[in-house]
């Protein structure tokens, strides 16, 4: 019992500082020192600070694939012979993350760091191991998106979904600096929800635009 409240309590000072500054930047110092616990604590309950993002990241992501495919689920019961537009996919998973995200304090901002710091170059291992146990939780969805998209290459596709992936990132990850910008520049700030739905429009038109072989000019 007393093991598993330590590990609570790391688990739950981890979370706040990776929220806060991504994962990468977080020492196992300041962890160790949030939680009022040694080093020996954490190699004992997680085995390193890998092991403890692994545990962060199955406690965040799990949850979030679980819910966006019974949603994905309920939709195609409704009527799985007509193909469901990019526009209706995106607000499936806009609802996703905000329900997420009401559910857990750290949930959006965990992910969004969690999913930063798998694209970073150094850390090829951990990237391989997240998209080995999450691919095929995503692959409705995706599968689902393709055939709403304009017609181009895997390769095309490839780079659109991650121009979505990266867009929804970066707006998450940065939302409390967008916010404050948007306070001083129009002395007004938008909600979450507002900012997801405003975001649609946007990916929807990424989705759907040509795939233009033509480089740029070069001058």
């Amino acid at each position: 019992m007393q093991q598993s409240a330590t590990a609570k309590k790391i688990m739950s000072s981890a979370e706040a500082l990776f929220a806060e500054q991504g994962f990468a930047e977080t020492t196992m110092r300041e962890i160790t020192s949030a939680a009022k616990v040694n080093l020996a604590a954490v190699n004992y309950h997680f085995g390193s600070k890998k092991g403890l993002i692994t545990a962060v990241a199955e406690k965040y992501l799990t949850p979030l694939v679980a819910n966006l495919n019974e949603a994905l689920s309920e939709r195609l019961t409704l009527d799985s012979d007509k193909t469901i537009t990019a526009e209706e996919l995106l607000e499936i998973l806009m609802r996703t993350l905000l329900r997420v995200g009401k559910v857990k304090r750290f949930a959006l901002p965990v992910c969004m760091r969690l999913l930063e710091l798998i694209y970073m170059k150094n850390q090829a291992e951990l990237r391989d191991e997240m998209i080995s146990r999450y691919r095929s939780s995503f692959s409705c969805f995706v599968d689902l998106i393709r055939k709403d998209s304009a017609i181009m290459s895997d390769e095309e596709f490839f780079w659109r979904l991650h121009f979505l992936m990266g867009s929804i990132v970066f707006t998450l990850s940065n939302f409390q600096t967008l916010v404050a910008l948007e306070m001083r520049e129009y002395e007004r700030s938008a909600e979450v929800e507002r900012t997801l739905h405003r975001l649609i429009p946007v990916l929807v038109a990424g989705l759907h635009a040509r795939a233009d072989s033509t480089p740029f000019t070069r001058l």
